[in-house]
């Protein structure tokens, strides 16, 4: 098999997968083939364009990272190294057809991003959790002994993965009572050699737009909680990642940021569905 037969299958793999993710086995068939490759690539017709796809998951061009959007502010990264599950609410049902999380993050302690039920029923013997200290505090010790507690700016290497605790904050004045500087981390998870941002609950602060070398971000945009669309675009356009995907965007004109982010060079803006 040549290189650009491996590129049309991953497509068609990446392509196939959202319409079964969440009600079937076959996505661990179509990672299974996926991750063998070890190649992922968006299809020519995506490539430097906006796609909006209901939950369809996102590829990393040549990479074997994989990101599943779940709902609102949960997602599930997998790598050739884990599985990563990012502030998963709702139930286990949510995640059926995907692999167990080897990696658990939280970001914050609101319900919509910490929920103990749900975490417990994912939790392994070989799951590790992530979280700050907001959330260890609440959590039991069964739970409290395998979580590595970040501060903002901290970070640790997990299974070969490394997460690095970015802040997550408010600034504007009206908004400062949602959340307060140190409560909660961002994420930078590296994983096969690819960096993935996840902005917790925040605006557009200056730690979000220092970030360097990030391949795909997903970055919140909502009032009251967090920022509106045009901030969000601002910090895009500042810290430039690779691809970038709005979530936690309830309300939100995501057609208004696509336009605001506009043709930075380098920069993919991929639109999903994250309430349907």
């Amino acid at each position: 098999m040549n290189l650009l037969s491996k590129h049309w299958i991953v497509a068609a793999v990446v392509m196939e997968a959202p319409r079964n993710c969440r009600r079937s086995s076959r996505p661990r068939i179509w990672l299974g083939i996926a991750l063998g490759l070890g190649l992922f690539v968006q299809p020519a017709s995506v490539i430097g364009a906006s796609l909006k796809t209901p939950s369809g998951p996102i590829a990393i061009t040549n990479s074997a990272v994989i990101i599943y959007p779940i709902n609102h502010a949960t997602l599930v990264l997998v790598s050739r190294e884990r599985t990563i599950y990012v502030d998963p609410v709702g139930g286990h049902q949510r995640f059926e057809g995907l692999p167990r999380p080897d990696l658990i993050l939280v970001t914050d302690i609101h319900e919509d991003h910490f929920n103990l039920d749900t975490l417990t029923l994912l939790t392994r013997d070989t799951t590790a959790l992530v979280a700050p200290a907001a959330v260890a505090d609440k959590l039991p010790e069964n739970l409290r002994m395998r979580t590595s507690v970040l501060a903002n700016g901290e970070s640790n290497t997990l299974a070969g993965v490394t997460i690095e605790a970015v802040p997550m904050y408010n600034t504007t004045e009206d908004r400062l009572k949602f959340h307060e500087k140190g409560r909660g981390n961002g994420y930078v998870v590296t994983a096969s050699q690819k960096r993935v941002y996840i902005s917790g609950d925040t605006e557009d602060i200056p730690e979000m737009r220092q970030l360097k070398n990030i391949d795909a971000a997903f970055v919140c945009m909502n009032l009251p909680y967090t920022m509106t669309v045009e901030q969000a675009a601002s910090a895009v356009r500042e810290f430039k990642p690779r691809i970038v995907c709005p979530y936690h965007c309830r309300g939100s004109d995501l057609e208004k940021f696509k336009q605001l982010v506009g043709e930075v060079p380098g920069i993919q803006v991929l639109l999903r569905d994250w309430y349907r």
